[in-house]
């Protein structure tokens, strides 16, 4: 990587100089002026320090611009002078300018790294804040079905029991999602951890998302509208498939009232657009900015024990979809219910029929 980094800075300082000096023997050749030559070169110069890396490539550049003056622009023609004082007065102005861009563009990314850092770090403290709730109901929950169990084995029926070890394999369910749901965003979040995309055939995405949802929630009915063409869409699909369950998920445990979910995909433009809307309650219009944000208010949390997962599923939902170049948002629908969007791009070998 700083391999790469130090090839681009020294192409971009080459390119630049070169443009400098042809645009200078341009404005020569066809003004007669020579007014403009040294503050383009201080132009090149502040360029070549503001886009570069350090200081190393500005200097240079500096000094090289002020050979190029004293050689090709300054008298006599096409040799070195470099006692003279326009020499002198120029190095240094060009080693001001080029000091001074390369400490305050240093400066600058410096502090967007550490802002960057605190924003992860918000991110963190958020999802920590959240997870906090939604693993101890569970946790407790089966704690408490275990406990009855062993101490009251005697005196329940066998209709008890197996309602109570059901509880127990449906809170184990969820909280194995919600460990893959973070375990996703760990896995993101590692820099040194590069996302892995292959083709994936759209058709074969939407029956494996399918099947995986049916058997949490068999008895929910998923309208499905995706392109009859072959669609191949590079992505890592089990991220893709989390976004996907994350989403329909989302829509059953929190749309109340919902009688109609519903899958869309649509291509355009090079783009696969998913969608998921549903019928139901909509998202409250206090929680739209911080939806994707994985943070969780004291006063969302359910007063019931019930689960919420939603900040972080769809915090989740978010890191893979931004990992994987794309955006995603949320509205709610009229007269009722909300949508959930978010575009891929599609192999470059597929064309639109």
């Amino acid at each position: 990587m700083k391999y790469t980094l130090h090839i681009k800075d020294a192409l971009f300082s080459v390119v630049t100089l070169v443009a400098s000096f042809a645009l200078n023997l341009l404005l020569q050749s066809w003004f007669h002026t020579q007014s403009l030559i040294p503050m383009i070169f201080v132009l090149g110069v502040f360029l070549i320090s503001w886009r570069t890396q350090g200081y190393f490539w500005g200097v240079a550049a500096s000094l090289i611009s002020v050979l190029a003056v004293n050689y090709a622009f300054t008298f006599p023609y096409y040799a070195f002078d470099l006692i003279s004082p326009e020499c002198v007065s120029s190095a240094v102005v060009m080693l001001i300018v080029s000091t001074s861009t390369g400490t305050l563009t240093t400066q600058i990314k410096h502090q967007e790294k550490i802002k960057a850092e605190i924003e992860r770090e918000r991110m963190r403290a958020n999802l920590l804040r959240a997870v906090s709730h939604d693993l101890r109901t569970p946790l407790t929950s089966i704690y408490g079905s275990c406990s009855t169990v062993i101490e009251n084995y005697h005196s329940l029926s066998e209709r008890q029991k197996l309602e109570l070890l059901n509880d127990v394999r449906a809170d184990a369910q969820w909280l194995i999602r919600m460990v893959e749901n973070l375990l996703s965003v760990t896995r993101i979040d590692d820099t040194r951890v590069q996302l892995t995309k292959t083709p994936t055939v759209l058709e074969e995405l939407i029956d494996a998302v399918l099947v995986k949802f049916r058997k949490h929630f068999p008895d929910q009915e998923i309208l499905v509208d995706i392109p009859s063409d072959f669609v191949s869409i590079p992505m890592d699909a089990m991220l893709i498939e989390q976004v996907l369950i994350n989403l329909l998920e989302n829509a059953v445990i929190h749309a109340r009232g919902m009688t109609k979910l519903q899958l869309t995909v649509t291509c355009q433009d090079g783009l696969a657009n998913f969608s998921i809307t549903d019928d139901g309650c909509g998202i409250p219009a206090d929680r739209m900015q911080k939806l994707f944000s994985g943070y969780l208010d004291h006063r969302d949390i359910p007063t019931d024990g019930s689960r919420n997962n939603m900040g972080i599923g769809l915090s989740v939902c978010s890191t893979i979809v931004k990992a994987h170049g794309g955006e995603i948002r949320a509205e709610n629908l009229k007269p009722q219910g909300a949508a959930f969007y978010f575009s891929l791009e599609m192999e470059r070998t597929y064309e639109q029929q």
